[in-house]
């Protein structure tokens, strides 16, 4: 008789399915940890090819740290208090049946909940201690900054650095102890230790030493926190300034010093306590305590302004008004303003130009925010370029003077529909800088160029014109090959009809290499390309470019800086290099007053944005940033060499900013005062120009930034600040300035609009390696009298679009569906007054159509003009000659920008006398020709009167007549 096999002998599902869940946990573990490496592999390959390894590795380390300070200053005393409670519980506790039912769910999990839950806090508390690993570092490393404040006489470092750490250190300690308690308390109860019956409270002599030190530490810690809250005051926003006012000098930071007393003195009450075993003491004295915060934190203060400050206000405020003035002013670098008062004249009478002939000679009338279509057409020759929608303003020496030029680069634009292998390999890099003279254009009203062409030529001389590093270059691109290899990287394409392109391969080093398997497996799942790995393109030279914009590139290298929103390329040195602005921000100097960043730095020209400090109170242009176009090097120079806050972060990331004597000659020629730090500036100085504090408490000369002409009125976008080399009152020559104009604050349009203040800072670094200019900085501020009416941006602005002949000449340039774009509208104190010059470009509706300028509108006072050229309109508007030449007197020829254009001085023909043959045809043809006469000498006599409707007229009678003349010629 057979048996069957015992069914234990079976294996069960689940223990087969064990090890394949296991090993697949196992494999899902691998790969995620293959990500995370993937990513922290590639972020070193990164910054160890730009030689700032030592940055990343830093912040890697720091934050290593500190959660591991984080997570065992909150898992260790969680754990220690836990343990305690339960140790330290009675033994033969009576219980309720309740807390027995309650311990007898608890125990099977009494082990893994006192190594859970100080785990899962230490986590928690880890991963929150890793993000202030500046915060730490910043303190380890002060600096100081050899300004005290006026309340405390402490050194500004100990807001910037000192307070925000013991502050935070305060916190975490509070948050752990509370922590502490409260699981103490728990466990107590849960075990005997605290027991309720009826209206009686026991607690065990265990219990309550425990429970009791660690009130008195926390207790202990609030008063602490409580101390250092008397130093926020400098920095708290009030209704009239920023900063402790008289209340908080006389009732807020006194009250929070004797409530820092009273919690230090319960605190003590509770650790009597924890000896006595009497409750009592420690419960009153809370109590006070919470009595005494009502009273001396919030009563008193209220009573003291109520009563004492708001009859008395402009008295009692002074003093700490103009704190908040002085520190305002120091903190934002407007300290030293040179206020001019400007007698501006309204009358434009014959030579008033006649003293500023060099800031005329300058004046700009390209603007870089509308030509970028027309240099897009004339120099991108290919589809696969493309230029920056909105162009850079430089200067350039040309022929031994500077020249205010328009710049852009023209970069690469992929075709997404095309290969990976052309996107990857072939379409790399852009090719050379366009530079076109501020103060010219051609007859036709085309830019005309310094520098242009494939390859380039021009003023600027030989210099590298490939840009592998752009703000609108490929995510990524694979450069570099082995020495005799055939080129694949596009370079341009070939002037000559039939000719193939240029190639080239990249020579220098750029990137990471994939010369080896891990490299190329980590790029490809970084950028989820497997051909990066399986292609056979890819060599041991070659090289893989990415994060190419200039200000990521920065941004990366230098985390602790707030980089300007406008980088711009230049030619230096026999390279393109990006220049890039980095500032060091704060939001703790004292009595400063705060600005969004974002909102100071927005208008028509820079959209709002946002920023990790975004509510400041010192700022500082603290470095200036370059970045090579073609192999993305990053140089970053010490530019305020006395900044607090760069020197504490060149002490953390030792090696990575260069001095400033390491900046050549032309580099510092280039270098140039950052708009957005000018844009703070003169948000701040809208209501800081006023240096009194009585007159600061009446507000009563407020001003503010206009909004742009040329922006919809619902936006209300501020008008942005222009370059412009220009002599300002007080200079002895024309020097390259940012400028910006100021009008009322108010909410009337009339009031709005009239100037009160031109503010403008000399831009220019010179051109002396590492040293700038003696004046480079230099903010001059022109007051406008009160009692003369200098219209403002917006008044003119609407006038030109009000006048009549004005009108009536720009609806002849709309004829054929043409569009009129204004140009910006720049504002130059020359001749005694204010000059508003602005080009105005047409634009035809064609597919492939481009503005071009065409006129230039002037104001001076209340008297307009409106020429084909600037110099035309500038004599017009000053008496037949304003006395100086204007860059654009002699336009040159679209085709040979080197060779003005003759004048045309021939007379316009007059039609010859008919013979057909027919005797009747010739009578109705001479009758034409005679209206067609006619309607010429009437278009002329309109054009000296300046009558553009009768001039209008008559060109369509022309035209109509000229129409019908040709039809009888043709039968």
């Amino acid at each position: 008789m057979t048996t069957a096999p015992a069914a234990s002998a079976r294996p069960t599902p689940n223990r087969s399915r064990a090890p394949l869940a296991i090993t697949a946990a196992v494999v899902g573990v691998l790969v995620v940890a293959f990500f995370i490496f993937a990513g922290l592999y590639s972020d070193f390959l990164w910054f160890e090819q730009l030689g700032f390894a030592n940055v990343l590795t830093t912040q890697w380390i720091a934050t290593a740290v500190m959660f591991a300070i984080g997570f065992f200053g909150m898992a260790i005393p969680i754990w220690a208090s836990i343990q305690l409670a339960y140790r330290l519980r009675p033994v033969y506790a009576k219980l309720s049946s309740q807390l027995d039912r309650y311990q007898e769910l608890v125990e099977p999990l009494r082990r893994l909940a006192t190594y859970g839950i100080p785990v899962v806090l230490g986590l928690f508390a880890g991963f929150a201690a890793a993000t202030r690993w500046e915060v730490v570092l910043l303190w380890l490393n002060r600096t100081p900054v050899g300004e005290v404040d006026p309340q405390f006489g402490l050194d500004v470092s100990f807001y910037f650095f000192e307070l925000p750490f013991f502050r935070g250190l305060v916190g975490f300690a509070s948050a752990v102890i509370l922590l502490a308690t409260l699981l103490t308390v728990a466990v107590s109860y849960l075990y005997g230790s605290i027991r309720v019956s009826g209206r009686e409270l026991r607690i065990s002599k265990a219990a309550r030493i425990q429970i009791a030190i660690l009130a008195a530490l926390y207790i202990a810690l609030q008063a602490v926190s409580i101390w250092l809250d008397q130093y926020v005051t400098l920095n708290q926003t009030g209704d009239l300034i920023t900063g402790a006012n008289y209340t908080d000098d006389n009732a807020t930071i006194p009250g929070r010093v004797i409530l820092a007393g009273v919690a230090a003195f319960v605190a003590v009450l509770f650790l009597v306590t924890a000896f006595i075993g009497r409750w009592r003491l420690p419960i009153v004295g809370t109590a006070l305590l919470l009595v005494a915060g009502l009273l001396v934190g919030t009563a008193y203060p209220w009573v003291v302004q109520r009563f004492q400050v708001d009859p008395n206000a402009k008295t009692l405020e002074t003093p700490y008004i103009q704190r908040n003035i002085d520190l305002t002013r120091d903190a934002y670098g407007v300290a030293d303003v040179e206020q001019i008062p400007y007698n501006a004249t309204t009358d434009a009478t014959e030579g008033a130009l006649r003293e500023d002939a060099e800031t005329t000679a300058s004046i700009r009338i390209i603007d870089p925010a509308l030509v970028s279509p027309s240099i897009s057409q004339l120099e991108r020759f290919k589809n696969y370029y493309s230029f920056s929608p909105d162009l850079d303003v430089d200067r350039y020496q040309v022929d031994g003077e500077s020249q205010d030029t328009v710049v852009a680069l023209r970069e690469l634009r992929q075709d997404a529909d095309d290969t990976w292998y052309n996107n990857t390999f072939v379409y790399t890099h852009g090719y050379g800088l366009v530079a076109a003279y501020g103060n010219q254009r051609s007859v036709d009203g085309q830019p005309v160029f310094l520098e242009s062409g494939i390859p380039t030529s021009g003023e600027l001389g030989d210099f590298e014109p490939r840009i592998y590093f752009g703000e609108a270059s490929p995510d990524y691109s694979i450069i570099g090959a082995p020495q005799g290899n055939e080129p694949v990287e596009l370079d341009y394409p070939s002037g000559d009809e039939g000719e193939s392109e240029t190639y080239n391969t990249f020579e220098g080093d750029a990137g990471p290499k994939l010369d080896n398997v891990l490299n190329k497996l980590v790029y490809a799942l970084k950028f989820q390309s497997e051909q990066i790995f399986l292609s056979d393109d890819v060599s041991s030279e070659s090289q893989i470019i990415y994060d190419r914009d200039p200000a990521t590139r920065v941004q990366k290298v230098a985390p602790y800086l707030t980089l300007d929103s406008d980088p711009y390329p230049s030619v230096v040195d026999g390279r393109v290099v990006w220049i890039v602005d980095g500032y060091t921000t704060s939001d703790a100097y004292p009595y400063s007053r705060t600005v969004g960043l974002s909102t100071a730095i927005a208008d028509s020209a820079t959209s709002d944005q946002r920023f990790a400090l975004d509510d400041i109170n010192y700022i500082r242009n603290s470095v200036k940033a370059t970045v090579d176009a073609y192999d993305g090097s990053v140089t970053l120079y010490a530019w305020d060499t006395e900044d607090a806050i760069l020197k504490t972060w060149q002490k953390i990331y030792p090696s990575t900013v260069e001095p400033m004597s390491k900046m050549s000659g032309d580099l510092m020629s280039h270098v140039r005062y950052p708009s957005d730090l000018f844009k703070v500036q003169r948000q701040v100085l809208g209501q800081y120009h006023v240096t009194d504090a009585g007159k600061f408490y009446s507000k009563t000369d407020a001003w503010s930034t206009p909004a742009d002409p040329q922006s919809e009125a619902a936006e209300n976008l501020l008008q942005p600040p222009y370059y412009l080399t220009m002599q300002m009152p007080g200079q002895e020559s024309p020097t390259y300035s940012l400028y910006s104009t100021f009008v009322p604050r108010g909410t009337g349009d009339s009031v709005s609009s009239v100037l009160t203040g031109y503010l403008a800072v000399d831009a220019d670094a010179g051109a002396e390696a590492g040293t700038p200019g003696e004046d480079y900085g230099k903010l001059r501020l022109l007051t406008l009298p009160k009692d003369v009416t200098v219209p403002g941006p917006g008044q003119v602005q609407n006038a030109f679009n009000t006048d009549t002949e004005v009108s009536s000449l720009i609806n002849l340039l709309k004829q054929g569906q043409s569009k009129v774009l204004n140009g910006n509208l720049l504002t130059l104190p020359v001749g005694g007054g204010l000059l508003y010059v602005q080009p105005v470009y047409v634009q035809s509706t064609g597919e492939t159509s481009y503005p071009l300028l065409q006129k230039v509108l002037v104001a001076f006072g209340d008297q307009i003009a409106f020429e084909d050229t600037l110099d035309e309109a500038l004599d017009s508007l000053f008496g037949g000659d304003s006395g100086a030449s204007a860059g654009d007197g002699n336009t040159p020829d679209a085709d040979d920008p080197a060779t003005p254009e003759e004048p045309d001085t021939e007379e316009p023909s007059t039609p010859t006398e008919p013979d057909t043959g027919d005797p009747v045809a010739d009578a109705a043809l001479r009758a034409v020709l005679d209206e067609a006469k006619q309607a010429m000498d009437d278009k002329q006599a309109a054009l000296t009167d300046g009558n553009w409707t009768a001039y209008g007229e008559a060109d369509a009678r022309l035209n109509a007549a000229l129409a019908e003349a040709l039809d009888l010629l043709n039968g």
